[in-house]
């Protein structure tokens, strides 16, 4: 027996339906599209089913931030940004999977930092090794900061992702460059649909014996970007990815926060390579993102969500990088998952604890009303 409703699957591996009120499972093996039985469908439009899976993998590290109004801040970040935005945004209707290493003594306040969202899957936080990441951010304005890291946790490998590879997407924000095993994205590629989510910070950040934490050119990234679907900068670190064969002394360490002129070349490369879709912040004025359309690349300007005060801007990037995966896992739209991602991003400056994040409807309004 047919039947006309059809929901569009984002080419999901596998989708497991799960009935919350009688406890029966509905597995549907399909790639594209698949018919589905109007009970069923009912149920999704009441989130009476879980279905959507998106793996944060990234650091938390023990932060103390001083802002640039000379505040303190002490709280764990980076993961944890995404990860409680999206659990906002996908309360009944998907799980948030976290995955980190960490020190021992961390493990239980992060797991009780976790607890309110029922949403939130915590069992891929390792601490076995007892090595986890701590950093002080001190803020010369609202953008610039010094850095100091005094411990780094052990890199995500292959055996992290493994029990996850069910995810409609893995969402990588690394700190710094060691974090993340590129031997992990090619086992993700190799072994799952999952889309591969990707920020840049990582690889453009090093530390060295003093720990001071320092840009870096990504001389490797030839190697990385076959395994990268949707890949995440900002305007300076685009610099550190787009490099010239020779410098002189006078060109090194210069950054520009006008210069965009190199952007078009780079994105050309970048797509060349197999990234689908590229996207570059570019602060308060929004984010570009390049991607290719019937063989030719085209450019989306997506202007910035305004906000009238800017509190703490730590973790804007992590919740940037969170919103672009909302937005592709549940709408598959490059633009959509823009806004969202400009969405999370704006929201995470307005205070210091998560209460900043919005659930759907409240983050949808935003939206509507910025872009109409």
């Amino acid at each position: 027996m047919r039947y006309n409703s059809l929901l569009n699957a984002y080419s999901f591996k596998k989708i497991l339906l799960r009935l919350n009120n009688k406890g029966s499972y509905f597995y549907i093996f399909k790639s594209q599209r698949f018919i589905i039985h109007p009970i069923l469908l009912s149920l999704l439009s009441q989130n009476k089913l879980i279905m959507n899976k998106i793996a944060i993998v990234g650091p938390i590290p023990r932060d103390t931030i001083i802002t640039h109004n000379d505040e303190i801040i002490k709280k764990y970040g980076c993961a944890t940004h995404p990860a409680i935005a999206l659990a906002k945004l996908m309360k009944n209707s998907g799980e948030v999977i976290v995955i980190s290493h960490v020190h021992k003594k961390d493990q239980q306040p992060i797991q009780e930092l976790f607890k309110p969202y029922k949403n939130v899957n915590v069992s891929g936080i390792k601490s076995d090794q007892d090595r986890g990441t701590v950093i002080e951010l001190r803020f010369l304005d609202q953008n610039n900061r010094l850095e100091k890291q005094t411990a780094f946790m052990n890199p995500i490998l292959p055996e992290d992702v493994a029990p996850f590879l069910d995810a409609n997407a893995f969402v990588f924000v690394p700190i710094t460059d060691f974090e993340i095993s590129l031997s992990t994205l090619q086992f993700i590629k190799k072994n799952s649909n999952a889309l591969t989510i990707f920020d840049a910070h990582g690889p453009t950040t090093a530390m060295n014996i003093n720990g001071n934490r320092q840009r870096k050119y990504w001389t490797d990234r030839d190697e990385w970007l076959p395994f990268i679907d949707v890949l995440k900068m900002n305007l300076e670190e685009s610099l550190c990815c787009w490099f010239k064969n020779e410098y002189s002394i006078d060109e090194m360490g210069i950054y520009d926060e006008d210069d965009t002129d190199h952007l078009d070349a780079f994105a050309t490369y970048v797509l060349s390579k197999g990234v689908k879709v590229l996207y570059v912040t570019l602060d308060s004025r929004g984010c570009v993102a390049y991607s290719i359309k019937k063989g030719k690349m085209v450019i989306d300007w997506i202007e910035s969500i305004p906000v009238t005060e800017v509190i703490d801007t730590t973790g804007c990037g992590d919740s940037f990088a969170g919103g672009l995966a909302y937005g592709f896992t549940y709408h598959n739209d490059l633009i959509k998952a823009a806004q969202y991602a400009n969405t999370l991003g704006a929201m995470r400056t307005q205070g210091k604890t998560y209460e900043v994040f919005k659930d759907l409807k409240g983050t949808d309004e935003i939206i509507e009303k910025q872009y109409n």
